[in-house]
């Protein structure tokens, strides 16, 4: 194993001029996105597999990673969205008996860099003081000027439809834990359990998991499926997955979203939270540097229960745009009294901001998924009643 020091130069500048240098440990070049930190101890793999990271560059907290490397299971997606990687310390032997190659293998083979040697303590404080900022990775040159222009150029997340870069692009089914194709949207016949269509913004494999084992069958349909595509395949309930980027900008998925309301149950998680709040007629706004990590605490308003939640987010829906509405409040952030979670009142419909599939982390709020399945059993009970 090489030391940093023998390793090529790097620097991480952010757009107020701020410059951290340290080293690369895999990838070369340059990568531009939003820099944004997670304070999870684990789950490194499921961070770089989520796609709700789509145009950020993550920086770890937890000072030591790649201790456990990349194993097949612990897979979000089947690829590496961040769009760079930065980390305290590398570790390059990897011990864990399910892991079948190092991270940085992995990072090479979806041509990512990473790089180490940064004082992500001094860089965390900075992005709390500062905010999430747009920033780029360069391990080809220290031309500060140079690199400064790419920033400045850099759009950032506002307003920039990043679900387009990550859903699928047609329907499939997921079964026994995988991804099977369909050549249509059907469900398969004689399989007992509620049949759910996810609407796919960036969806997490664990979510799939957590309602298989719920019970139920499930077809996801791509970002821009309308209404009546999901509709015409007849399912018990709708989910509204988790994706990246800012939520006002996908102005088909909050169409959507506003057409299915009413017409069968509904569960939205993250990115579907903050769309079903601007199809109420919401509003969103961006948080100064988001919440993202696996302990985050959440107040349910019903219970008065605490949970310790997974994270991951940087817009919120602003409780006061959904105060002429129907809807209930069922959950805040007790860091920063932020919305987590609303249900509406007339129509069978609730969503989270946080993730109650928590992968990894806390298990506090998997009970949503159960929630869900009771909702569509009390929509089909009243149907069969009429």
């Amino acid at each position: 194993m090489s030391l940093p020091w023998n390793r090529p130069k790097a620097i991480l500048l952010l757009e107020d001029g701020t410059v951290f240098r340290g080293y690369t440990f895999c990838g070369h070049g340059r990568t531009l996105g939003e820099v944004v930190f997670n304070t999870s101890m684990t789950g490194y793999q499921e961070v770089l597999t989520d796609p709700s990271y789509k145009g950020q560059i993550v920086a770890m907290t937890y000072p030591l990673t790649g201790t456990y490397g990349i194993n097949p299971e612990d897979m979000e997606s089947a690829a590496i969205h961040v769009e760079g990687f930065i980390v305290k310390e590398y570790q390059d032997f990897a011990s864990n008996w399910r892991s079948n190659r190092s991270l940085a293998d992995f990072l090479n083979e979806h041509g990512k860099i990473g790089i180490e040697g940064i004082d992500t303590r001094a860089l965390t404080r900075h992005i709390r003081v500062g905010g999430a900022m747009r920033g780029i990775i360069a391990t080809d040159t220290d031309n500060l000027r140079e690199l400064m222009d790419q920033v400045l150029a850099y759009p950032g997340l506002n307003g920039i439809d990043l679900v387009k870069y990550v859903t699928c692009q047609k329907p499939y089914r997921w079964r026994d834990g995988e991804k099977l194709e369909t050549a249509s949207p059907q469900w398969l016949p004689n399989v007992a359990g509620p049949r759910v269509a996810a609407l796919d913004c960036g969806i997490k494999y664990n979510i799939l998991r957590k309602l298989e084992s719920a019970g139920c069958q499930v077809l996801v349909f791509p970002a821009h499926a309308s209404a009546a595509e999901i509709l015409s395949c007849d399912p018990d309930g709708v989910f509204l997955s988790n994706g990246p980027g800012d939520p006002a900008a996908v102005h088909y998925v909050i169409e959507t979203v506003r057409d299915l309301f009413g017409k069968k149950p509904i569960f939205g998680i993250c990115l579907g939270h903050q769309m079903m709040g601007l199809a109420l007629g919401g509003s969103t706004f961006k948080l100064k540097f988001g919440h993202r990590g696996a302990n985050q605490p959440v107040k349910d308003l019903t219970t008065g229960r605490i949970e310790i939640t997974a994270q991951n987010h940087g817009y919120c829906v602003d409780p006061d745009s959904l105060s002429h509405l129907p809807v209930r409040l069922t959950h805040i952030n007790l860091n920063d009294n932020t919305l987590e979670g609303m249900e509406h009142l007339e129509i069978p419909a609730f969503c989270v901001q946080y993730h109650p599939e928590a992968s990894p982390g806390p298990h506090d709020a998997s009970y949503l998924f159960d929630r869900f399945i009771k909702l569509i059993e009390k929509k089909a009970t009243a149907a069969a009643a009429v």
